[in-house]
């Protein structure tokens, strides 16, 4: 929106050119949401209050955690307004990678605001049935990946990249459906599963989004991709704009939902942070390097499903409680320590998806 301004000014006074620059407008989305979080944060967090909407705390959890009980939830709506906000201030509105991108994260943003509102206002413990969700999931997912496919252009656009090997890429044609499908559902629940802890979701969130930020700077440009041996998707630069405001947007509910939070951010945040991060690294051609980076949610999915498979299958439980942050809780350790360790191992896998750059 600003942009178009930007653009007429331009033809103006030459100086308003430089809002063109894709960098300058990405470090204005950040700040953008940023400070619109923590501005509007403390007035969401009060009307969460004055309405009752507040997190129910499982009674086989850690005694911990019981202190939480009625602490505003449902704060993801700050997050999703704030991204919006700033990616249509300053994102290229003729770019169809942006519009994609937010029609994911609100999409998904909606399932998980009928689950919340189920579960915190309506007092339905089951809020949204498990059907339901995967049904609208599975609709919003799919129409993503269809029209991602329909509009390649290019080979490199529906090709898988193998990390660390430069000549190894897989054709896959219509199974690029079925991968995107399958990045955009699986991100989205996995940050879910992660968001059990105060802060433990969002910055990791925030640590993949900013590393997808290059890989999207970089894959929209036609130099850099080539120097890289990256594939050139035009346009995906542009995506630095939406990223950028995830950064901005995350950091400034980080503010508020930093032990001990004020806010959790409910399904509503979790479900479509997850799929934007999922969404994004197929437009990039990233998705085994989101794979890498966000190891901490691939780690607290695998231990929910070999819990259930263990028990299942022998009766007896791997982990004292899953997802595993909950077992570290259970062994002893302070709420605190797990989620900085967690934060500084999504540091580390941050740090190797963006090796894979060069080490190829």
């Amino acid at each position: 929106m600003l942009l178009w301004l930007a653009n007429y000014l331009a033809s103006i006074e030459p100086a308003f050119a430089v809002f063109q620059y894709l960098t300058l407008r990405a470090i204005l989305g950040v700040l953008t949401a940023l400070l619109t979080a923590l501005l509007v944060g403390p007035w969401v967090i009060r009307n969460l209050e004055m309405r009752q909407i507040g997190q129910s705390v499982r009674r086989d959890g850690p005694e911990s955690h019981f202190a939480k009980q009625g602490t505003p939830t449902m704060g993801g709506v700050l997050i999703l307004v704030c991204i919006t906000a700033s990616t249509l201030l300053w994102g290229d509105l003729s770019n169809r990678y942006i519009w994609i991108a937010l029609a994911v994260l609100l999409g998904f943003g909606a399932i998980g605001w009928i689950d919340d509102w189920k579960k915190v206002v309506l007092k339905n413990s089951k809020g949204l049935s498990a059907k339901a969700k995967y049904l609208g999931q599975s609709v919003i997912g799919l129409a993503a990946a269809c029209v991602l496919y329909y509009y390649a252009s290019t080979p490199a656009e529906t090709t898988l990249l193998i990390p660390f090997f430069k000549d190894v890429a897989i054709p896959l044609g219509l199974g690029y459906i079925v991968l995107t499908y399958f990045v955009i559902v699986g991100t989205s629940n996995a940050v879910n599963l992660t968001d059990g802890l105060d802060g433990l979701a969002i910055l990791p969130t925030v640590l993949v989004a900013g590393a997808l930020g290059v890989f999207a700077y970089l894959t929209g440009n036609v130099i850099f991709s080539e120097y890289l041996f990256i594939p050139y998707v035009a346009g995906t630069g542009e995506l630095v704009i939406f990223l950028g405001a995830m950064v901005g947007a995350g950091l400034g509910f980080l503010w508020f939902n930093t032990y001990p939070a004020q806010v959790f951010m409910g399904d509503v945040g979790a479900l479509s942070l997850g799929a934007a991060l999922g969404v994004v690294a197929v437009m990039v051609r990233q998705e085994l390097v989101l794979f890498i980076m966000g190891g901490i949610f691939v780690l607290e999915t695998v231990s929910v499903m070999l819990q259930v498979a263990s028990y299942k299958l022998t009766g007896k439980r791997l982990f004292r409680m899953a997802p595993i942050h909950h077992h570290f809780e259970l062994k002893g350790w302070p709420e605190p320590r797990v989620i900085v360790r967690f934060w500084i191992i999504s540091v580390m896998l941050v740090l190797v998806g963006l090796a894979t750059l060069k080490l190829r």
